[in-house]
């Protein structure tokens, strides 16, 4: 895996916990964005790219979308433990 070249933003509190997650369940980016469409997501790589990096904002769809995708909280992702 390529390490992040930018450093994360500020637009969105989730982006890190997603990778995290994503990456503790061996998933790639694609295997993410395949399983979001599944769920009436659409979502592009560089959106992914952007959101992971915490330079987009996340709708409410995404993220509950996500969390469940993820197997995780939304109050997890949203560093609410």
């Amino acid at each position: 895996m390529k390490p992040r070249r930018l450093e994360l933003g500020n637009r969105n509190l989730i982006g890190a916990r997603v990778t995290e997650a994503r990456k503790a369940l061996g998933m790639k980016q694609v295997e993410l964005l395949a399983q979001l469409q599944l769920a009436g997501v659409d979502m592009s790589i560089p959106a992914l790219s952007l959101l992971e990096g915490q330079k987009r904002p996340v709708s409410d769809i995404e993220l509950n979308a996500l969390a469940d995708i993820l197997n995780v909280s939304v109050d997890w992702l949203l560093g609410r433990e």
